[in-house]
């Protein structure tokens, strides 16, 4: 997958793309579909995606409390997995924001990028102030040349599939609902950062995350799917992972600690994507560390049994 970050200076080989436009944070199932309708609308096309970085929201209000599903790097590997050829991630700064939703069809789409055709959702708006939306793509495709089709809103369960529904799951510690928006596990993925090695000291050593500038699912203590993206333990495993603050040694900054179950190894340094299956239970304060450990037997036991019946 070739990433194209400037719509100004773009290679012959990179234009005429079909792609699907979006911020497509967690690649759900309603971004998979509108995906697999650039891929139809244009076979014989690359399939690209259009997106931004950083998220328009984070841009428009850098202060807000951390709502992504995924980072920037863990939506290209998603994306690369579901085919696409182009990944055109622009550079979201206040020149894009300024465009008019005519001088973005026009400078970006068509003559900057030269896609061949366009996949918006019905509820899609672009263009300074968020000011044009679907109807109006529809009109700029037809008067500029490239194609355009509207993609419905998906349904599931009666209710319509969306990032923020997905944050809902999160933040209640239902992670099989989102994971069945999502048509996939929610993953954190990231570096395997130093910790204080108190699991270490515990036996049980743990693989320390940060979760930094993403929506915090519910606190607590999870059956995980975990895959090691590189480094010489490159593989997947099953795990159990904490996510919160460590209220038991008065931690501040949220991370989140996975436990691999059956593995011995070092991982300092190297790329993680843990996927999150079940919530076992809340974050807790114990008498002492003899009650701590026993919990934690009690929850890798528990994992264990959960993961083993997928």
């Amino acid at each position: 997958m070739r990433i194209i970050r400037d719509h100004q200076f773009v290679e012959p080989e990179d234009r005429g793309a079909s792609v699907a436009i979006g911020n497509f944070d967690g690649v759900h199932v309603g971004h998979q579909s509108v995906i697999d309708l650039a891929r139809q609308a244009a076979p014989e096309a690359p399939l690209g995606i259009m997106t931004f970085e950083p998220h328009p929201r984070e841009f428009f209000a850098p202060d807000a409390p951390p709502f992504r599903l995924m980072r920037g790097s863990t939506r290209a590997h998603r994306l690369e997995k579901l085919g696409v050829k182009r990944l055109y991630e622009l550079n979201f700064n206040a020149s894009l924001a300024g465009l008019t939703p005519e001088e973005f069809a026009r400078g970006v789409i068509c003559d900057g990028l030269g896609l061949a055709h366009v996949v918006v959702g019905a509820d899609f708006c672009f263009g300074r102030g968020r000011s044009g939306n679907a109807q109006d793509m529809l009109r700029f495709g037809q008067d500029m040349g490239f194609g355009v089709t509207v993609a419905p809103l998906l349904e599931r369960s009666e209710n319509v599939v969306s990032s923020t529904a997905i944050r809902t799951a999160l933040t209640e510690g239902r992670p099989r609902d989102a994971a069945t928006m999502l048509g996939h596990w929610h993953r954190i993925e990231g570096e395997v950062i130093g910790g204080e090695q108190r699991g270490r000291d515990l036996g049980y050593p743990t693989a320390n995350m940060s979760i930094d500038g993403l929506h915090p699912p519910r606190f607590g203590v999870y059956a995980v799917l975990v895959d090691v993206l590189d480094g010489p333990h490159q593989g997947s495993y099953r795990g159990a992972a904490s996510v919160g603050t460590r209220p038991m040694f008065h931690g501040e900054q949220p991370n989140i600690e996975t436990f691999l179950l059956d593995f011995s190894g070092d991982l300092y340094g190297t790329t993680l994507s843990v996927g999150l299956i079940d919530y076992l239970r809340p974050e807790m304060t114990f008498d002492g560390l003899d009650a701590l450990v026993a919990q934690m037997d009690a929850d890798c036991a528990k994992a264990r049994d959960i993961l083993a019946a997928l």
